[in-house]
């Protein structure tokens, strides 16, 4: 029985990889000439929804929405990809793109580790980042500017310009991604704790912007609006999450019907509340190349000698020591103005040591 439930799950993980994800926008689409321009994306805009074999069906109505919604939604996977990249630069897994692959990530995600927690909740985030500020810019059909701030009554200040509508970016990009999970699995479940971990950290960030106006420079009348954060803002913030990750395991209580509920894998721990990231299982090895997974390994990335962090040498190179190469380099100096109209500068040469793992 218990290598029946084995071969089954690895049937199911396969075919959840065969799938693949809507983040699979990150990289360019093609029309059937071979075509990867942003062009064609636009002119297949609407028809190419219902070729993306990665979009469950409800998934692809939503994209079928506006004439612009799939531009939209590229832009929201490339900005989670490019935000994940740079918030693991400097760690074992960088969250680097598997080219030819039915996932972008390759298998990493097949695990349900806080990698997986932290991909799921930083595309939720920027979906519903996306989302929102193309409703501002008008590039949408059934969203604009968020009135309903201006309902509010503030004494000091009043609402004016245009307030960007994180509500229809939230509901969007829960329709949207929360469409493909099943709530009835252990990882469907997690995973929609952590899409919606992602769309708060949006959420909670929300910036009031001000602007005085009055006679010479007084402060008579002020206006105010709402303004999405950076998503630089958020991935920091989903970053700190991700360190702070909670294991969990998933408990069946009944109470009249059956409640399925997050708990800590371990009775100790704190039970995680709404805005943390939850995983299910260790991650796994990031040090050596895993080409099933599409690991690449830490075998030639640079490290920083003098660091204790997980960018030092010791710990990004998994203790296999390092290599230091000299380096030369050339930048501009001693700069001047030359009268008239120029900049003149000298070439100054330096060397540099440069620590890569073995």
């Amino acid at each position: 029985m218990l290598l029946l439930w084995k071969l089954l799950w690895s049937l199911l993980m396969l075919a959840q990889a065969a799938m693949g994800n809507w983040w699979n926008l990150a990289v360019p689409l093609s029309d059937q000439s071979g075509n990867t321009s942003l062009e064609a994306v636009t002119t297949l805009r609407k028809e190419s929804c219902h070729r993306l074999e990665f979009l469950v069906e409800r998934q692809k109505k939503l994209c079928m929405l506006s004439d612009k919604m799939i531009q939209v939604l590229q832009t929201g996977a490339m900005q989670a990809v490019e935000e994940c990249q740079h918030q693991f630069r400097n760690s074992r897994w960088n969250c680097s793109i598997v080219e030819n692959s039915t996932d972008i990530f390759g298998g990493v995600l097949k695990y349900k580790s806080r990698e997986s927690a932290f991909v799921h909740a930083l595309s939720s985030a920027a979906l519903a980042h996306a989302v929102a500020r193309a409703c501002s810019r008008g590039e949408l059909n059934d969203c604009s500017c968020d009135s309903k701030v201006r309902k509010r009554t503030p004494r000091h200040w009043q609402w004016g310009g245009c307030s960007e509508d994180i509500r229809y970016g939230e509901i969007y990009s829960r329709d949207f991604l929360d469409s493909r999970e099943d709530r009835t699995t252990d990882e469907g479940l997690v995973n929609l704790h952590n899409n919606d971990a992602g769309r708060r950290a949006v959420r909670s960030r929300m910036q009031r912007v001000c602007k005085c106006h009055g006679m010479s420079g007084s402060c008579s009348v002020r206006v105010c609006w709402r303004r999405l954060p950076q998503l630089h803002v958020v991935g920091d913030a989903l970053s700190t999450r991700y360190e702070g990750a909670s294991h969990v395991k998933i408990v069946e209580r009944k109470k009249g019907k059956n409640l399925r509920k997050i708990r800590p894998i371990h009775a100790d721990m704190k039970k995680p509340n709404k805005t943390d990231l939850v995983y299910l299982e260790d991650s796994p090895d990031y040090c050596e190349p895993n080409e099933e997974l599409g690991i690449l390994g830490t075998r030639g990335r640079t490290c920083n000698r003098t660091s204790a962090g997980i960018d030092g040498c010791r710990l990004l190179c998994c203790g296999r020591g390092y290599q230091t190469r000299v380096q030369d380099y050339e930048v501009k100096c001693k700069c001047r103005f030359v009268w008239c109209c120029r900049v003149q500068c000298e070439i100054c040469r330096f060397k540099r040591d440069h620590h890569v793992c073995n």
